[in-house]
């Protein structure tokens, strides 16, 4: 495995990773970076080979998909004010990322693939244990009766990921102790 991409670590490939139409899916951006592209090389391999990527493998965002995604991600704010972006990004489903390595046909791509692939499986298991749990938790509830309550309740908002806390933008002056 190459050097460069055996730094970078699964949980930041996790990150890069949205629910989008109900489709778990990493953006063409982040893709070619993981592969060592530009996106425009990665996004030039897709149209040249169109029908090895049908709709579960990858699908263009709508214009409002792709605001939603600008105001989540850091990478789209070099935008100018007022401007748009100029091209609507492509989402990449798991199969989507794979068959984009095999387009690309360089090592890195075919490295970074394994990685990426590692990243949506991890993501599944996650979500399928806390389907499990909730499950269990619903059973324990119905057999339980009322003075549990609160006791379900608190591991309920346990098991619900938290907000992602939002960076403040700009200057802010830290007040001096005199």
């Amino acid at each position: 495995m190459s050097k460069a991409l055996a730094k970078v670590p699964l949980e930041r490939i996790e990150k890069a990773i949205f629910l989008i139409r109900g489709e778990r899916v990493i953006l063409a951006a982040d893709l070619a970076i993981l592969y060592g592209v530009t996106t425009k090389r990665l996004n030039e391999q897709v149209k040249r080979n169109q029908r090895r990527f049908p709709e579960d493998f990858m699908f263009q965002l709508t214009p409002d998909e792709a605001e939603s995604m600008r105001r989540l991600r850091s990478q789209f704010a070099t935008l100018k004010r007022g401007q748009h972006i100029k091209y609507l990004p492509y989402a990449f489903t798991e199969h989507g990322a794979i068959m984009a390595a095999n387009v690309l046909n360089s090592e890195r791509a075919v490295q970074a693939s394994v990685t990426v692939v590692r990243a949506f499986v991890r993501l599944r298991q996650i979500l399928a244990t806390n389907a499990e749990l909730a499950r269990k938790l619903e059973e324990l509830e119905k057999k339980y009766d009322a003075q549990f309550k609160v006791v379900f309740n608190a591991i309920r908002q346990l098991m619900t990921p938290p907000e992602p806390k939002r960076k403040q933008i700009g200057f802010h002056a830290k007040s001096l102790k005199r």
